[in-house]
């Protein structure tokens, strides 16, 4: 950050100072919170938490950091499941100041609050939201970018026509080409496989161009090439 400029040579070096890695699990047991950011695999996660379950203290929290799956199928197995929340940052986490805190069905609400006093203490706006697939910034946003390519598909305008008008239009910091580019193809194609599967919404059904430009790699920035091309090797 300190090399774009959006923080001081100081104060990167104090976080880093602040950091602690942790080669094993065991060493997480005197954590009160524990936010898991792994791979979007509903299997790996349960491995995780079952494993985080006998590790930490029966008051700790534990979080997952989940765009779209179930938090209620997420607990499942679990022993303490009252103290199982969702707690979704926005990438770059830095930069976005929202964080969605999604309870299942049996969460306490102390786990919620004491989440959300958490985001506030980071300088993040938290949000709650049902268990339901998507929560609520994917709920909206997934369809929308759906639906922009689909009409891209038949020709209604071109992806860079498409940016300019919904930035100058709508007033948004990004068009839905340019935005897609930098979530990710395959992060957006995830999601709305996700939401698919547990709903059936047709909203939610990726169009075949997504699909060919995934399994292409054409995933957006970080692979180099996307809707546009970023002049990666």
């Amino acid at each position: 950050m300190s090399e774009k400029g959006r923080a001081t040579s100081e104060q990167t070096s104090q976080w880093r100072k602040a950091l602690q890695v942790a080669d094993d699990i065991s060493e997480l047991a005197q954590c009160t919170l524990v936010i898991e950011a792994i791979v979007e695999d509903r299997h790996a996660k349960h491995v995780l938490f079952e494993q985080l379950e006998s590790v930490v203290a029966v008051d700790a929290v534990l979080a997952s950091n989940t765009s779209s799956l179930s938090i209620t199928e997420l607990a499942c197995g679990l022993r303490q499941p009252g103290r199982f929340c969702c707690f979704h940052f926005f990438i770059p986490v830095p930069l976005m100041k929202l964080v969605e805190v999604v309870p299942r069905l049996r969460t306490h609400s102390a786990v919620c609050d004491s989440l959300a006093d958490f985001a506030r203490k980071m300088g993040h706006t938290p949000v709650r939201a049902q268990d339901t697939p998507g929560f609520i910034v994917n709920l909206l946003l997934i369809p929308y970018l759906l639906q922009a390519i689909a009409e891209l598909e038949k020709g209604v305008a071109t992806k860079e026509d498409f940016d300019t008008a919904i930035r100058l239009g709508l007033n948004h910091p990004m068009g839905p080409f340019t935005l897609l580019d930098f979530v990710g193809l395959d992060t957006t194609l995830f999601i709305a496989d996700a939401v698919f599967d547990e709903t059936k919404d047709s909203r939610f059904a990726a169009p075949p161009l997504l699909r060919r430009m995934v399994s292409a790699g054409w995933l957006g920035r970080k692979s180099g090439r996307g809707f546009y091309d970023y002049g990666k090797a």
